[in-house]
């Protein structure tokens, strides 16, 4: 019989691989809307590669993601900010990017903008793929992994940025409005990069708190999410 974080683990599964286009094309009432085909299209093929990749490389955080949701030491904070960030907050992008192609509130995006934001958009979810796949530690929530063996990752995009993971993420988001051609999803997007950025620094500082070497390692590589910035 299926456990009960499995089923969810499969409800989850269903909601992302039907939900995206279910939210998009419902909400715009047009099936013919190519910008959210091509959304759908990159979203899957950058899930699907990474997780490939990851699998090559560290098999066990596949399990260890799988299960986030029943690991001891999970931040209470992060039970609060991971569903924001990782599902209402995309709904409410589908939702506003649905609702204004199908009243046409914002006005026709070039296509060499729409091409361009594909492009940085799909760097984004690279670098964010990079970072799972050189950090055996990346779990889905913010927790110190004594039962993995934690330690601090220095190597790959982690020494250009400590969070390369958010920064990634970040990037793909700002791409999206552009990408599906709505002005207005720049609302929600913009709620969801002050969520990410309140996460990152939590997440941060519990790292230097309680991750051995890890303030050293804050030493060396200084930013955050934005070299010379932050």
């Amino acid at each position: 019989m299926i456990s009960r974080v499995g089923f969810f683990q499969v409800i989850r599964g269903i909601l992302y691989f039907f939900g995206i286009p279910a939210i998009l094309l419902l909400a715009s009432g047009d099936i013919q809307w190519w910008q959210a085909w091509v959304y759908i299209g990159f979203s899957y093929l950058a899930v699907i590669i990474s997780r490939i990749l990851v699998a090559r490389k560290n098999p066990d955080l596949l399990a260890e993601r799988a299960e986030s949701s029943k690991k001891q030491g999970t931040k209470p904070w992060d039970k609060l900010l991971l569903p924001l960030s990782a599902l209402w907050i995309p709904i409410l992008y589908f939702i506003t990017a649905g609702l204004d192609r199908r009243w046409q509130w914002s006005p026709v995006i070039p296509l060499w903008i729409t091409l361009t934001a594909l492009i940085i958009g799909l760097a984004g979810f690279a670098f964010s793929t990079w970072a799972m796949v050189e950090n055996k530690f990346f779990s889905a929530v913010v927790r110190i992994q004594q039962d993995r063996g934690h330690k601090v990752v220095e190597s790959g995009p982690y020494r250009l940025v400590r969070h390369p993971g958010y920064a990634g993420g970040l990037l793909a988001a700002l791409m999206f409005p552009l990408i599906t051609n709505s002005l207005w999803a720049f609302i929600p997007v913009s709620l969801n990069i002050v969520v990410l950025i309140m996460r990152t620094d939590l997440e941060d500082k519990t790292l230097v708190a309680e991750l051995p070497g890890y303030r050293e390692y804050t030493e060396k590589t200084r930013y955050r999410l934005l070299p010379g910035v932050w």
